[in-house]
């Protein structure tokens, strides 16, 4: 295996793992979102309940200090989870930028090896090409 191969394939398994974290951010991100429109969805449920019942209305108040803090504190969280799923899409993308860069470089020193293997190979036909040339003058003269 050469350097470029193991450079490559680290490069690759960094990516899968950067994606594999993003993912797992997002699906976080997506849970507390979930949570706010539960939440909401069961205030607006309870709101309903406490104008048709009398005996609820008298702790709605108290049910709706309760869901400021639950919703205040989904907030800080869906906040937190955001700004962790942007940094990484950032080394997501950063790790991506470094693997093309590495795929490039071993590129081009294949394309530098293949060069120097076919001017070997030239200079070997080339010397072949004038020993033969050689010995055919030298057949000439001799004969």
């Amino acid at each position: 295996m050469s350097w470029s191969d193991s450079l490559i394939r680290i490069s690759t398994y960094e990516v899968d793992e950067l994606q594999k974290r993003l993912k797992e951010v997002l699906d976080r991100q997506d849970a507390v979102e979930q949570a706010i429109d539960s939440l909401d969805l069961e205030a607006e449920e309870e709101k309903l309940r406490a104008r048709v019942d009398p005996s609820v209305a008298w702790c709605h108040p108290d049910y709706v200090k309760a869901w400021k803090l639950r919703r205040a504190r989904l907030d800080a969280q869906l906040a937190a989870v955001t700004l962790e799923a942007e940094g990484a899409r950032d080394a997501l993308a950063q790790a991506f930028e470094a693997l093309k860069k590495v795929e490039h470089v071993a590129e081009l020193a294949r394309l530098q090896q293949a060069k120097a293997e076919l001017r070997i190979e030239n200079a070997a036909l080339d010397e072949i090409a004038l020993r033969d040339s050689h010995r055919a003058r030298e057949l000439k003269r001799r004969g």
